[in-house]
């Protein structure tokens, strides 16, 4: 019957299939036994080698761009070619719109602002430049900042005067020298006050060079300001002169009073911040409110300090770490100088002392990276032109200014250390949703290791767990490193290890394995030779 027919040929096929397999065991037996023992020093070698070498590149690429590059390649090609659905597509097929308003979110938090401490170009990124051999900007960084001159200090009235329209190439030329030539080929022409900007920033190598140019410039800036003051309501093209003359007048008045902060005249850079404020008060892009606070705290004037943040530090403003962790050190300058933990554990914290704790658990959630810096257990660079708020270049800006500022309270940098970590606690995780502000932004690493140099280990957070990929590699190359100095170091046991698991994958019966087995035991203990 068929059910007989079907039951011989299932009986023919399972007899083939041993017969084969135990063939092709039998090879295999056969072509280990031939094998010599440098073979196996050889393969364990060549795959410590290959996986070690795997193992460095991938550490070396989740280390720069922070993921596995296995894991980017298996997500990105090969999942799509194996029928994967692309996670990006099936999200964005069934976004929302609180998932569009998160996402407007996440792209305002990302955006990157003018650093308003940022230091002058040749008198002193380029002389770190001359000592070091380094190069403290980056492209990405000095290429906004060329966006940002040809926004403030350029119209499209510039055309009409030669020494502007000469200007208007400089600020997009990619080399410095270019821009420097160019400024003094406009100055040849007439007087610029852009041009003597330029010079400034780029060509003075010292303070005092770069005080005397903007000097120069403030003059030619203050004329040009008056004239297109009374022409602005003539016309649109008169408008756009006035915004610029502006912009040129609000940044040289704010140098200038950088450079007296600079040069030690620090009450006078604090009146000059103060005018600056009352006589353009909507200009609020420069935040010189932050160069009033740095030079308030270094003349010890805490008072006024307070008074600035009181105006500054309000729910409506966006926050910056200069505002929520000078807010925290007023709070910690209250309790600072008698903080002892120990005497805090056994008898709680006082109302002021939690008023300072709870200052710097709010300035930590803002910016986590900020107390390494404070606390000295992670090196300092010279601060970017741009910063990311909440980043690791806006912590690096902060802590370039502000240090000093906390060192000069007692017990402050004690405070902050003792009391900083217990942040984490109160925040959720994952960080889906935030404490005092809103959830942490993803997009800080990337951007900041746009802006910070390579020389620079950018500080993440949260801290990424290592990759799976990354572990086993890692493992992967210790166990074949590991086999191959034990075939190395004792060949002829190795070799019986191996020809004892093809033993057991062939088709012998118990007691041969047992014997093999009792066998190999046997040789351990003894210094006999090994059978074949």
């Amino acid at each position: 019957s068929a059910e007989v027919i079907g039951s011989d040929v299932w009986l023919v096929v399972c007899l083939l299939s041993k017969l084969v397999s135990s063939g092709v065991f039998s090879a295999v037996s056969m072509f280990l036994n031939t094998l010599t023992p440098k073979f196996y020093v050889a393969l364990t070698g060549t795959s410590s080698l290959i996986s070690g070498l795997i193992l460095i590149f991938e550490w070396w690429y989740f280390r720069k761009y922070g993921t596995s590059f296995i894991e980017q390649v298996s997500v990105s090609h090969l999942r799509p070619l194996l029928g994967g659905v692309d996670n990006s597509s099936a999200s964005s097929s069934s976004s929302s719109n609180g998932d569009t308003d998160s996402s407007r979110q996440s792209v305002s938090e990302c955006k990157v602002w003018r650093n308003p401490l940022n230091l002058f170009r040749g008198a002193e990124y380029n002389r770190y430049t001359w000592v070091t051999g380094r190069e403290p900007l980056t492209y990405y960084d000095m290429n906004l900042s060329a966006q940002d001159h040809q926004t403030f200090f350029t119209c499209d009235s510039d055309h009409l005067r030669p020494a502007d329209a000469i200007m208007q190439k400089a600020w997009r030329e990619r080399n410095p020298q270019a821009r420097i030539t160019a400024a003094h080929e406009a100055l040849d022409l007439e007087d610029c006050a852009t041009a003597y900007i330029l010079l400034a920033e780029e060509e003075a190598t010292t303070i005092v060079e770069a005080e005397k140019l903007f000097k120069q410039a403030l003059k030619i800036g203050e004329s040009c300001y008056r004239r297109s003051q009374q022409l602005q309501h003539h016309g649109a093209q008169y408008e756009a002169q006035h915004r610029r003359d502006t912009n040129v007048l609000v940044y040289i008045k704010r140098r200038l009073a950088m450079c007296s902060r600079k040069l030690g005249r620090t009450r006078e850079a604090v009146k000059m911040m103060r005018d600056l404020m009352k006589e353009f008060p909507l200009l609020s892009m420069f935040n010189i409110h932050e160069n009033l606070l740095e030079s308030l705290l270094e003349l010890q004037n805490y008072a006024d300090v307070q008074a600035v943040l009181a105006k500054y530090d309000d729910i409506s403003l966006p926050k910056s770490a200069t505002i929520c962790y000078t807010a925290a050190l007023l709070k910690a300058r209250a309790v600072s100088d008698k903080f002892s933990p120990e005497a805090a554990s056994r008898r709680g914290l006082s109302t002021a002392e939690m008023n300072a704790v709870e200052a710097i658990h709010r300035a930590v959630e803002f910016n986590p990276h900020v107390p390494k810096y404070l606390l000295e257990m992670k090196s300092l660079i010279l601060p970017p032109e741009h910063i990311l708020k909440r980043g690791d270049s806006e912590a690096i800006a902060y802590t370039f200014f502000h240090l000093q500022h906390w060192k000069r309270v007692e017990g402050a940098l004690n405070l902050l250390h003792c009391t900083w970590e217990g942040t984490f606690r109160m925040i959720p995780y994952p960080l889906e949703k935030g404490h005092l502000f809103y959830p942490y932004p993803v997009c800080t690493e990337t951007a900041d290791r746009e802006l910070l140099p390579m020389f620079h280990e950018v500080s993440v957070y949260p801290k990424k767990e290592l990759p799976f990929f990354i572990l086993f590699t890692a493992g992967l190359c210790s166990f074949t490193a590991m086999l191959a100095l034990l075939t190395h170091q004792f060949p002829e046991l190795m070799g019986v290890f191996a020809k004892a698991v093809s033993v057991t994958q062939t088709n012998t019966t118990p007691s041969q394995a047992f014997r093999f087995h009792q066998h190999l035991f046997s040789l351990i203990s003894s210094d006999e030779e090994p059978f074949e």
